[in-house]
């Protein structure tokens, strides 16, 4: 399922402050996926969990602090925020298979190499309802290959 266009662009000119999608599981990986290929993750930040948000705006600020005080070495985040498993450029992102797992909806993210099929991959949001009952959704977290996680790899990128 395709997000529609005019779907898409209202949700990336939305300022970026935490809400909730007002899309199905399958029209928020779209705009996961438009977001990775365009490299441009603004509106998946805007739908983040506060909690996850939180997480995100410390890394981001710990970061910022190492890198000023080494402005010649790489900080931990120096290629940005890991929304993947791996920091390479996919020339391809679709959905996947979405499933139902103890209050959480994953969404199934599918990375495709067109020069090099072999290291395709697959990632999965962790989508929560707004609220209970909603049909809103917010990203908690993405599920990475090797049993990592955005948020456990936020926890480990600072430790000394």
């Amino acid at each position: 399922m395709k997000i529609s266009t005019l779907a898409l662009a209202a949700l990336f000119l939305l300022p970026t402050t935490t809400f909730a999608a007002q899309f199905t599981p399958a029209e928020f990986g779209d705009a996961f996926c438009k977001g990775s290929i365009d490299n441009d993750m603004s509106a998946i930040e805007a739908a983040l969990t506060p909690d996850l948000a939180k997480i995100i705006a410390e890394a981001e600020a710990r970061n910022a602090e190492i890198q000023a005080a080494a402005p010649d070495e790489k900080p931990p985040l120096g290629d940005g925020l890991p929304w993947r498993s791996w920091p390479d450029y996919a020339d391809g992102c679709e959905v996947g298979d979405i499933t139902e797992d103890a209050g959480k909806t994953l969404v199934e993210i599918r990375y495709s190499f067109a020069s090099s099929p072999d290291a395709n991959y697959a990632d999965h949001l962790v989508l929560i309802p707004a609220a209970a009952g909603s049909d809103s959704w917010q990203l908690d977290d993405v599920n990475l290959i090797d049993d990592m996680t955005l948020r456990s790899i936020l926890a480990g990128a600072f430790e000394q």
